[in-house]
Formats: structure tokens, C-alpha cells, sequence
């Protein structure tokens, strides 16, 4: 009797389109409002290096993981760890295992323990910007070649390119 295992594979690769419509969506829907409220602008983006990302990889499979959730989460306004990150929005990933049930599959969060205690296997602390933004002049670019550049009409404040 041969057991076939189901792939875990739900994501796949999109283009420039798609990748620019998603982000000036979630900027007009969602940053301009999220900003307006908490008084400065949010973060729009959040950054890992390619070994921090393959370090918790490697860390997630040894603990038995299959995957990772990325929720979207927020720094409370009182965030001594790093002021200025405090109110603004982050991804925090979290380590995942699989497991079919009568309903379909799940994906349970990954606890482990460490130092005489459980607690969840996740990461966090991504460059966010803003506020840690990469200036466009040291990238050889002007802000009118990244993508997602948005134009949004924030009604008697003015205008704002994002």
C-alpha cells in the first residue's frame, strides 16, 4: 500500500502587475487609514536578509515544521525594545506543522521549550519602513521607479506620493 503524502504547496510566483496592484491596493484601502490614525506614517514593508530567513528555516525543520504563518501584527504604542518602531504594523512569522484532520488541514503553531518554559517558535524585528527606509538615491533610483508608487489624495491634508 503506497500512502501519498498531499502537497503543502499553496502559494505561487507573481508578476510586477500583480505585485504593484496588491501594494497601491493596500496602500488606498488600508495605509492611508491605519496612518491617519495612529498619527505618522505605518510601515509599509518589512525586511529579512536571505540568512536570517534560511537560519529560521533550518531552526523551524529541526523542531518539526512544515511552514510559516506571516501575521500581520503591530508594535504597541509604548514599545521601549525600539521607539521607533512603537504603533507601527510588522509581519511576525511563526514556525507551523501540518496536520490533516476531518476538515482539511491545519496549521498549528510550533511551540518549543526553552529555558524551562514553552513558548512559541517565532521571529520578528524585520527592517520596517518607514521608518528604516533605504534612501532611493543610494540605490541609483528615484522614488518614481519603485513599485507600488501611489498617489493618494488625502482630501484637505493635500496629496502624498507613497
Amino acid at each position: 500500500m503506497t500512502i501519498e503524502k498531499k502537497s503543502l504547496n499553496v502559494g505561487k510566483y507573481v508578476d510586477t502587475n500583480h505585485v504593484d496592484t496588491a501594494i497601491r491596493t493596500y496602500k488606498k484601502e488600508r495605509w492611508i487609514h491605519n496612518s491617519k490614525r495612529i498619527g505618522k506614517e505605518d510601515s509599509l514593508s518589512a525586511w529579512y536578509s536571505v540568512e536570517e530567513l534560511e537560519g529560521f528555516i533550518e531552526t523551524i525543520k529541526q523542531h518539526g515544521a512544515d511552514g510559516i504563518k506571516f501575521y500581520y501584527g503591530a508594535y504597541p504604542d509604548d514599545f521601549a525594545e525600539k521607539p521607533e518602531y512603537a504603533g507601527l504594523q510588522t509581519i511576525v512569522l511563526v514556525a507551523t506543522r501540518s496536520k490533516e484532520t476531518e476538515n482539511g488541514t491545519k496549521h498549528k503553531d510550533v511551540y518549543i521549550t526553552k529555558e524551562d518554559s514553552t513558548t512559541i517558535l517565532g521571529f520578528n524585528f524585520a527592517h520596517i519602513c518607514p521608518p528604516m527606509c533605504s534612501p532611493y538615491i543610494s540605490q541609483g533610483k528615484t522614488a518614481f521607479t519603485e513599485i507600488g508608487l501611489t498617489i493618494v489624495d488625502k482630501g484637505e491634508e493635500g496629496m502624498a506620493i507613497i
